[in-house]
This record gives C-alpha cells, sequence and structure tokens, in this order.
C-alpha cells in the first residue's frame, strides 16, 4: 500500500522486513509490529532510535490498516516509495561487460507473480530486471514486495517505454529468450543454444560468453507477436506426455512458477 502524501510504501511480511533490517536499514522511516513480534526487531528499533525514525507496537487492526492486508504478519515498515530507475545503453552495456543475465516482464499483471518472479531471480543469482511503462504492467507495491520474500533487496528494477525497441538494440549483445506454447525446442536445449557457455567470437578476446535476456509474458497471452518476433530462441517447458503426443491437462504453468525452471536453466549455462 502506498501513502501518496509522504510518497511511502508499507513494507510488510516477516521475511520481507527482516531482508530490509539487514541490507538497507536506513531506508526505514517508520517501523510498526504487534507485541507478539515485539522481540524480534529490538535491534532496528535500536538503529531507528539512533537516526530519530519511528517505532511503535499496535494491534492487528492497525497493520492491516497501515499495509492494506491482512497478510502483514505482525509487522510493517514504511520507506519512501522506490523510483524505478529509467534503462538506458549504458546500463545494458555495463551488463554485457560484467555478463549479467536479465529478465524483461512483458506485461506481467498480477502483483503476486511479479514478487514471485523476484523472488526466483534472486535465488538464482539474476539482479537486473526490466519491466514495461505500461498499465497492464505490475511494479512495486506492498504485495509483491511481501511476496519476494526479502528478494527486493537483491534486484535492481528498471523501466522502458519498448520492450520491442529494448529487445532490438540487445540484438547479438544478448540471447533473447523467451517461451511460446508452439516453440519447437524445449527449456533443456537453453545449454545448447550458440553463445550459451560457448565462446562467441566477439567475446573471445574478453573470455566471455553472451548473457542472457530472459522474456517472460502476460499470464493470459504469454509474450506478444512483436516480443517473439525479436527473440533468438523461443522455448517451451514439456508437460506429462508430451513426447507421447498427449494433450496438456491444462494450458500452462503459472508465470512464477515457469520462471523458476527457466532461471535454473539459464544457471546450469554459467561457466
Amino acid at each position: 500500500m502506498k501513502n501518496t502524501k509522504r510518497n511511502e510504501l508499507a513494507v510488510c511480511g516477516f521475511a520481507a522486513v527482516k531482508k530490509l533490517e539487514k541490507n538497507h536499514p536506513e531506508k526505514i522511516t517508520r517501523l510498526y509490529f504487534t507485541e507478539e513480534k515485539a522481540p524480534l526487531f529490538g535491534g532496528l528499533c535500536k538503529k531507528l532510535a539512533k537516526q530519530h525514525g519511528i517505532y511503535n507496537m499496535k494491534p492487528a487492526e492497525d497493520l492491516e490498516r497501515l499495509s492494506g492486508t491482512v497478510h502483514h504478519q505482525g509487522v510493517v515498515a514504511m520507506i519512501q516509495a522506490p523510483e524505478i530507475i529509467p534503462l538506458d545503453s549504458d546500463i545494458t552495456d555495463s551488463w554485457c561487460e560484467r555478463g549479467e543475465n536479465a529478465v524483461l516482464l512483458d506485461r506481467i499483471g498480477n502483483a503476486n507473480n511479479f514478487g514471485a518472479i523476484v523472488r526466483s531471480a534472486a535465488f538464482f543469482g539474476i539482479k537486473n530486471i526490466v519491466i514495461p511503462n505500461d498499465e497492464a504492467q505490475s511494479t512495486v507495491t506492498t504485495s509483491s514486495y511481501r511476496v519476494a520474500e526479502g528478494g527486493m533487496e537483491y534486484v535492481n528494477i528498471y523501466s522502458v517505454n519498448s520492450s520491442a525497441r529494448l529487445l532490438e538494440a540487445m540484438k547479438g549483445k544478448m540471447i533473447r529468450l523467451g517461451t511460446s506454447l508452439d516453440a519447437k525446442k524445449q527449456v533443456s536445449d537453453i545449454g545448447s543454444f550458440e553463445g550459451a557457455g560457448a565462446r562467441q567470437s566477439a567475446f573471445e578476446s574478453e573470455g566471455k560468453n553472451l548473457p542472457f535476456m530472459i522474456v517472460l509474458g502476460n499470464e493470459e497471452s504469454g509474450i506478444s507477436d512483436i516480443i517473439k518476433a525479436n527473440c533468438d530462441e523461443l522455448v517451451i517447458i514439456p508437460w506429462a506426455g508430451m513426447e507421447k503426443g498427449r494433450p496438456c491437462n491444462i494450458d500452462s504453468l503459472n508465470v512464477a512458477q515457469a520462471s523458476s525452471i527457466i532461471f535454473y536453466e539459464v544457471m546450469k549455462c554459467v561457466r
């Protein structure tokens, strides 16, 4: 929940607040917790006292009002609303220089899915996430922060006006990887793609492999046609019986579940 008057964002959930305390306690301007959780935040209260921050014990009903959710888990930390950094060529060039992978979200609309993707990305060491400036795209919210279970502290989130133009600009610099139900290659084939774990001539002198830009699509319709057209490779996650021509029992995996499988396969390409 965002407090527009103060330009604050409520971060709730035990794991999310604990990771915030560990990595960026200076971001916290106010802290509220239930009597039950009070003993677990004594150290953070001391830090807040030194920086003249506010901390108070509150009943669960007040925390629900502050966070806008019943899933606050007994603690709410208020921070300045995060600014999403506009992506530019200097940033993408630095990814390529360091061989860093990135994730591009194509209109992921559900905040919980967004948070789960952030959590998986942090788990697999992918710290660059790009979202389009589109009303259909979820952004950093109280819900996504909580579901990320602390993952927000380990990723950088950038914005772009056009995902298609970004992909065009990254041609030959990153392996642009998308998912599609009509793809001919399976997710397990990722390691065999040119540039994935093999030397590319343009990078031989620097001893680097091409990093990946992983595109994850909308929950209902997947990645758009224009995005597919700008991918180097499209993959599918096989279902039970696929090899024998059996139809899938459901249309697809949840995008957050699918992201974990793809991130794992990409991680295997790291040398």
